[in-house]
């Protein structure tokens, strides 16, 4: 039982002030695994005010104190890995291999990167008697998803910090416990009181509480869309600026001429890892009509080898959806797709065999889709895989662009010249060929209904920043 009952703010640990907790529970077993503190509006206040207290003097830090804080903190991150590993497994139900070697490995970089970014980021320029400068906007209120509970709020915070920014973070109320392992990062490594504040508790009310703030100068959002709109309704109040990303229906385009091993590879790591919940899941494979039979004898075998079960046990692929709610709406979508007239390949609804207990999910895969159905149109957050066949490379673009979200897209061939055409013509913020590996220190960030604004690297640092000119110097 994890015992995470109080908030951080102001450089210590408090209980909330009405004294509310929740129980969260094993995503594998139903059961019970730990309690952690609902905060409330005033818990904003106070670390709100806290932040704004610490803004004056951290924003005046030099870029050397900066980046040395932000190596303190990757040392340290290091040193707790196996800790926010085990975070990360209890709350989202990911296999314990993947979350040390992606979670944990995705979060720890982005303290690495921010140092390296923050080492040659140019803060003024001068043109002139005119003086260009970037300067820090003040706190930040980071809000971030369940479903990358260690990579999200390190980035964000990674980000802001290098700016010069203070932070409250509010992490999804389902994947509290790796928050509240960051936090003990960031005390142990020295981040100044006031800093760092971290505030758990219910999106509606936190969420809302730090949106609407008058002293928080920029929130940084991911998440659904509909909850980006309570977010920017509530931040419009005070016009602070707001960045989000907000998911996606992101499409993989199997070339003609592609090696159809790379496509599965590409399924398996994007779509089927995480049980599916990955915003930029290619979720829709376009595949040349006459190579459609081809793939499938590719993939079926692949995904039906898939070990599915306890996420600590040795050689599971694949762990259970986060909460029944989810699997709730999984199995929806896939019903939907039954009744729409997709043809299931394998999975389907219900639970595999054995596994009735937890949130256990079939990885299901439909062919015969096409582009108007709701599998193919809404964001599921589960590992549905919907196929679609097209006759012309043209058509597999138009396909691809048929959606109202732009996060991500995979390319698949072996011209690399044509592919990187298809690419280039893919409205997506991030486009992948073949199965390329993933850069955490690129801008990420969609085109669209997937939100504005960008994260990581030097354009992740940007959102953090304010833009001021001198003239006269």
């Amino acid at each position: 039982m994890r015992d995470y009952t109080k908030l951080y703010i102001d450089g210590a640990w408090r209980e909330p002030l009405d004294g509310a907790v929740v129980d969260l529970t094993d995503p594998a077993t139903g059961e019970v695994s730990g309690r952690v503190a609902l905060g409330g509006e005033a818990d904003v206040d106070l670390a709100v005010a806290a932040a704004n207290r610490a803004f004056p003097s951290f924003s005046r830090t030099t870029r050397q104190e900066r980046i040395d804080l932000l190596e303190r903190i990757a040392d340290e991150y290091e040193r707790r890995a196996e800790d926010m590993a085990q975070a990360v497994t209890a709350e989202l139900g990911c296999p314990l291999p993947l979350s040390r070697a992606m979670h944990v490995a995705a979060g720890l970089i982005q303290f690495r990167a921010a140092a390296q970014v923050l080492r040659t980021f140019a803060f003024t320029e001068d043109r002139s008697t005119t003086h260009i400068r970037k300067d820090a906007i003040g706190v930040a209120a980071l809000i971030t998803p369940w479903n990358f509970p260690a990579l999200q709020p390190a980035g964000k915070t990674a980000s802001a910090l290098a700016a010069g920014c203070t932070v409250v973070l509010k992490p999804a109320q389902l994947a509290s416990y790796s928050a509240v392992v960051l936090a003990e990062i960031l005390e142990a490594a020295g981040v100044p009181a006031g800093v760092f504040n971290l505030v758990t508790g219910r999106g509606s009310v936190i969420g809302n509480a730090l949106a609407s703030h008058p002293d928080v100068a920029v929130v940084s959002f991911t998440g659904s869309g509909e909850a980006a709109l309570q977010v920017n309704a509530a931040a419009a109040k005070s016009a602070k600026r707001v960045a989000t990303e907000l998911g996606g229906k992101s499409p993989q385009v199997i070339m003609p001429d592609a090696d159809l091993d790379v496509a599965v590879d590409t399924v398996l790591t994007w779509l089927m890892a995480n049980t599916g919940q990955i915003c930029s899941a290619p979720s829709r494979t376009l595949v040349p009509r006459e190579r459609l039979e081809e793939f499938l004898s590719v993939l079926l075998p692949r995904v039906e080898a898939l070990q599915i079960g306890d996420p600590r046990a040795e050689g599971t692929d694949m762990g259970p959806l986060i909460s029944g709610e989810q699997w709730r709406t999984v199995q929806r979508y896939v019903q939907t797709g039954l009744d729409e007239g997709a043809r299931l390949l394998t999975g389907g609804l219900g639970k595999p065999d054995g596994l009735e207990n937890g949130h256990f999910v079939k990885p299901t895969v439909f062919s015969g889709v096409t582009n108007d159905m709701t599998i193919a149109q809404e964001e599921i957050f589960g590992p549905v895989m919907s196929i679609i066949t097209y006759d012309t490379v043209d058509e597999a673009v138009q396909i691809a662009n048929d959606t109202r979200y732009g996060l991500a897209g995979y390319v698949t061939g072996s011209d690399l010249a044509d592919a990187a055409d298809v690419a280039s013509r893919i409205e997506a913020g991030y486009v992948i060929i073949n199965n390329a590996e993933f850069d955490w220190t690129a801008p990420w960030g969609g085109y669209k209904e997937s939100g504005n604004g960008r994260e990581w690297g030097p354009d992740g640092m940007q959102e953090y920043l304010e833009t001021k000119v001198v003239l006269g110097r």
